[in-house]
């Protein structure tokens, strides 16, 4: 599916099409049709059933318990790695043919209290992690990541990351891949590079909500190349909300916004995102 979006030339409305299919806009919808269903003596009945549903599709899309079940049922994320797996890929030579591959989640064209692009919070979660990881395996790191099809023009996030981790962490980055849009973007850009440097085993950094979607574009994009490369998953931000039992299931922001992420992550995946 995703090939058929790119070959119409839709690519830059994915975003569009993502927000238009996920919530709250499937709600509002259906509101508008009980709205319309009640006023009708005929099928006034069949309204109020569509409105207590969508009251119910609503409430349940703002907690925080149904995103952490939705995220199980249908993202299957994978356990972070541990030391014992960590071990074997910092042992030599495995090291020298191994990168770490962080995958951009987004950029602030302009951060009015840096003064400058800067990265946003998810990319920022990603990058400290994966610079982390790679002092602990001793191995370079790669930042992909250009211009989302959602963003304005700007510097490419993987510039920014570039800075960053020099100026600010001391550790300045092997790779930056800077012209991908999307996650299939970042595996078919990164691996162009890595094969250069005949690179065998990539631990790839990611949030665990979308690892499954990245795994697979780097292996599909590997097949393509023709490239023998090992993809070691490494999940990041899998803490669960600190939150009382009961908040769980009542609406709140981070409800809805794990609830809607999840949607998203699952819907990119059926649809070969």
């Amino acid at each position: 599916m995703d090939s058929v979006i790119a070959n119409l030339g839709l690519s830059g409305w994915k975003p569009i099409i993502a927000a238009l299919l996920l919530p709250p806009v499937p709600w509002l919808l259906m509101m508008v049709v009980g709205a319309r269903l009640m006023v009708s003596r005929r099928h006034w009945r069949s309204g109020w059933l569509v409105m207590l549903t969508v009251l119910l599709l609503m409430w349940l899309s703002c907690c925080i318990g149904v995103g952490r079940f939705l995220e199980r049922a249908m993202l299957q994320v994978p356990p972070p790695l541990i030391e014992s797996q960590i071990a074997p890929l910092r042992r030599e030579p495995q090291v020298r043919q191994t990168a770490v591959v962080v995958l951009g989640g987004g950029r602030e064209r302009v951060a009015p209290e840096y003064g400058e692009s800067h990265l946003a919070p998810l990319s920022m979660q990603r990058l400290h992690y994966g610079l982390w990881l790679a002092r602990k395996l001793n191995a370079p790191v790669m930042f992909s990541g250009g211009i989302g099809h959602a963003q304005t023009e700007g510097p490419a996030e993987a510039d920014i990351a570039a800075r960053i981790a020099a100026r600010d962490y001391g550790r300045p980055l092997r790779w930056t891949e800077n012209q991908s849009r999307d996650t299939r973007g970042n595996a078919v850009a990164s691996l162009g590079q890595l094969k250069a440097d005949d690179v065998s085993t990539i631990v790839l950094v990611t949030h665990g909500w979308h690892m499954r979607r990245a795994q697979r574009a780097f292996q599909e994009a590997a097949q393509q190349r023709g490239m023998s490369v090992q993809i070691v998953a490494a999940p990041m931000g899998l803490a669960a909300a600190e939150v009382r039992p009961v908040l769980r299931w009542l609406p709140t922001q981070e409800g809805f916004t794990q609830v809607r992420m999840v949607l998203r992550e699952a819907l990119g995946f059926w649809l070969g995102a």
